[in-house]
């Protein structure tokens, strides 16, 4: 049986300058490395570059990625890298917070059967007990904590607490109907993406598509973006929207938000796991 090839991805921010490309290149191929897709971006704005290069070992080159980490320190600090290196034999660990609408984790989960997301499911958190069968049934860990006023701040702590114990690298908010508390939001910092049910800026707060009604908009979305203690604000992964008119109702703008809800949760889920954002800012920058 052959196995799949180890891949292995590199992500770089610095600021600009010459000699990055020619510098990181030159490195891997000196290691025995092949790189198979490249992407870079220099943004006039910040002054900044972004870089990501997947690779892996030549054949019949020793596959030891631990001498080639710790050897690209040196171009590293050349260039006041800010870097990452992750394997393709290792799974994001992901945790999924919900409330009762079922639809986004729904979505994810088939995805997740369909190999579409790699990722490992570490639990399930939820305020609400409504969608405890779907991740009983899928035989992932389910964790109920309650929120109120006066509990918010020990059941933040004890989501803190899960995060940790399951070593999870990521959080979702797949339709999780709680604001977090700016403490919560700096912890998880680049490692949350919530999605909005709407094409921000605008119509925010309840019943968004109502609002969108009311004013006979032609086009309604929904927004992933990272989470910050501003709420609604943070830097946008994706934004997927639909074209309507005046025929459609309330519930016929609900119905099609749904859809693009999961489309755009799933897509800035996937660009996540790949390792293709990067946080530019209050922006980011994707290579898809």
């Amino acid at each position: 049986m052959q196995h799949a090839t180890r891949h292995f991805i590199i992500k770089i921010s610095c600021p600009a300058s010459s000699g990055i490309v020619a510098a990181v290149t030159t490195y891997l191929a000196d290691k025995g490395c092949y790189i198979s897709e490249m992407s870079q971006f220099d943004d006039d704005t910040s002054g900044r570059f972004f870089m990501r290069a997947v690779f892996r070992f030549n054949d019949g080159q020793q596959a030891d990625i631990i001498p080639v980490e710790q050897g690209f320190t040196d171009v590293a600090a050349r260039f006041d890298m800010e870097w990452t290196l992750h394997s393709s034999s290792q799974p994001m660990r992901v945790l999924l917070m919900v409330s009762k609408f079922d639809h986004c984790l729904t979505d994810l989960l088939y995805r997740h059967h369909k190999g579409e997301m790699d990722m490992q499911i570490t639990a399930i958190v939820s305020n609400h007990l409504d969608l405890r069968p779907m991740a009983e049934r899928e035989g992932i860990r389910f964790i109920y904590l309650p929120v109120t006023k006066e509990t918010k701040a020990e059941q933040e702590a004890a989501l803190m607490e899960i995060v940790d114990e399951t070593r999870t690298e990521l959080v979702v908010l797949a339709r999780y109907m709680q604001i977090l508390s700016d403490d919560l939001c700096q912890q998880l910092s680049g490692r949350a993406i919530n999605i909005h049910h709407s094409f921000l800026p605008g119509f925010k707060g309840a019943k968004p598509y109502h609002q969108a009604y009311a004013r006979g908009v032609k086009l309604i979305g929904a927004t992933a973006h990272y989470v910050t203690s501003d709420l609604d604000e943070g830097p946008i992964i994706e934004q997927e929207v639909q074209r309507v008119d005046h025929a459609y109702l309330p519930e016929d703008l609900v119905a099609i938000g749904r859809d693009t809800e999961t489309v755009a949760l799933s897509k800035a889920l996937k660009y996540h796991l790949e390792h293709r954002v990067f946080i530019n800012q209050d922006r980011t920058v994707i290579f898809r």
